[in-house]
């Protein structure tokens, strides 16, 4: 029904979620990619999957690139974890990681390891309020950060120029967080230019940080229920996000459940001639 993929570098689990590869990775584990990265001089993408996620997954044929391409995808979400149990993988509470939980953790960190972070997103003037409240924290923590609001367009002036200033900063820790799917379009078109060693896809991370939007008790996570405290926080904005989408992807991963099902069925009846 589910099968691990092959093994990664790290011994983490790589799971088949109908199809959909996501990896057994907690806050202390997405340290070790970054840990990885930075002393084998190589480069991690790190991608992340939600309910969200998966409703971009499913439309959006650029998104399912992005993922094919990620080293690593973490699980962003309680309902990826009830849904693997369901189908028989090693999933845990722990291995739910969201930004909120891990950016601290990441933080402390890099200034103790003294690894240099780069943000690009956000509205101007968010992520660098953010970036001082982290130096702030974490005393020799090195972050800079550039706004989200600008022209992507691959060749264009604004997007080289983005380019030029993340290599000139030389960053070991890369996140963007310009929202789904902008930021993993991003990363996919300009992989061969970003210099950087671990790529983080973040989403609002900052946002919280900087206090732009309120961050859910963590307990509430816990119990699966975060979404609830993010929609009823902004409303306008994620309604369709958590009250239609859900639908749409419990009746596609149904879909690939009967379809996967129907497969072993027919495989196993022709055995039988």
């Amino acid at each position: 029904m589910a099968k691990p993929y092959t093994k990664t570098n790290m011994e983490t689990p790589d799971c088949d979620l109908l199809g959909i590869r996501i990896h057994a990775l907690s806050k202390r584990d997405l340290v070790e990619c970054v840990s990885q990265a930075v002393t084998c001089r190589g480069r991690y993408i790190i991608g992340n999957h939600n309910l969200h996620s998966l409703y971009m997954w499913f439309h959006e044929p650029r998104m399912r690139e992005f993922y094919s391409l990620a080293d690593y995808t973490h699980i962003d979400g309680m309902f990826l974890v009830w849904l693997g149990r369901l189908l028989g993988l090693p999933l845990k509470r722990e291995h739910r990681t969201t930004y909120v939980d891990f950016l601290p953790l990441l933080a402390e960190e890099a200034a103790k390891r003294k690894w240099r972070i780069f943000h690009l997103g956000s509205k101007p003037g968010v992520a660098e309020k953010a970036a001082q409240i982290l130096r702030k924290q974490y005393a020799g923590l090195q972050i800079i950060a550039h706004h989200g609001h600008f022209d992507a367009e691959r060749t264009g002036l604004e997007n080289q120029m983005i380019l030029a200033e993340i290599k000139a900063y030389a960053p070991d820790i890369l996140m963007v967080g310009m929202g789904m799917p902008r930021q993993e379009v991003w990363i996919l078109e300009n992989r061969n230019e970003i210099v950087a060693r671990a790529v983080f896809c973040c989403g609002a991370a900052m946002d919280y940080v900087a206090g732009e939007i309120p961050t859910p008790p963590r307990w509430i996570g816990c119990l699966g229920f975060e979404w609830l405290y993010r929609l009823l926080s902004e409303p306008a904005r994620l309604w369709q996000r958590y009250l239609l989408e859900p639908w749409s992807v419990m009746g596609q991963m149904a879909r690939l459940y009967w379809s996967s099902a129907h497969s072993r069925t027919d495989a196993g009846g022709g055995n039988n001639d």
